[in-house]
């Protein structure tokens, strides 16, 4: 069962990191365009779950809905090379009653080079007849824990945020 602890102070930011795999690369030695959606999904499912105790089943469970994927933004920045660890960092920076959006940035290592960038929107509906649905309240205190602040995402062009993370992480304060 999920359950937030009022009194503990969660990350708003999740991260880890990943070593690129052979079976996942182009003839260039490159990930492959369509692998880098299985590293974020697979580390932010990760992460998640040992950092908030979350399982994306959950809603599943406890309320018959599920986020569906609604746009996928992404921008290819530098190659993930074979053999290479990347950084895989994961947050909310959006939410309202029934949508959340989760920028996936993926950097080298000590992240001081932007490697990849998506942003993926999503719609929480109803498993049972695919309509949108409000999040539920355990649902919605688990987005207002989990989303950063300070992303203009409405107001930001998806180019834009691409150069304020490039810019951060050439000046260590991402």
């Amino acid at each position: 069962m999920f359950q937030l602890d009022p009194d503990r102070n969660y990350p708003k930011k999740t991260e880890s990191h990943s070593l690129i795999r052979f079976q996942d690369c182009d003839p260039m030695q490159h990930l492959n365009n369509a692998k880098y959606l299985d590293y974020y999904f697979n580390a932010r499912e990760d992460q998640l779950f040992s950092i908030y105790g979350f399982t994306i089943d959950y809603p599943f469970r406890k309320y018959q809905s599920a986020w569906v994927v609604y746009n996928h933004q992404i921008g290819y920045v530098r190659p993930a090379r074979v053999g290479e660890w990347v950084t895989i960092i994961a947050s909310i920076i959006y939410y309202d009653e029934d949508t959340m959006v989760t920028e996936y940035v993926m950097t080298n290592e000590n992240k001081t080079e932007l490697k990849n960038m998506l942003w993926s929107t999503m719609k929480y509906v109803s498993v049972l007849n695919g309509k949108r649905m409000t999040h539920q309240e355990d649902i919605a205190d688990f987005l207002k824990i989990a989303s950063v602040e300070g992303v203009d995402y409405p107001n930001v062009s998806f180019n834009d945020r691409i150069k304020q993370i490039k810019t951060a992480l050439a000046e260590g304060r991402y």
